[in-house]
């Protein structure tokens, strides 16, 4: 999960694994594997940033046993 904001200022936390593309024009949009398109705040750079670290943190988590 990262944590996003939209353009009013709504903070919001986004499952990164539906995320299906990012675009940067004027603003960022993201749009998910749903369809949804959400345009938030973020730099598309940072969002790359904060998946990567989801998925580093991810993978540090030990196993269920």
């Amino acid at each position: 999960m990262i944590a996003l904001t939209r353009l009013n200022n709504d903070r919001f936390v986004l499952n990164a694994e539906l995320i299906r593309t990012i675009e940067q024009h004027a603003d960022t949009i993201v749009t998910l594997t749903t369809g949804e398109r959400l345009v938030i705040k973020e730099s598309s750079k940072e969002v790359v940033r904060k998946v990567i670290e989801y998925g580093r943190h991810l993978r540090r988590m030990t196993p269920p046993r």
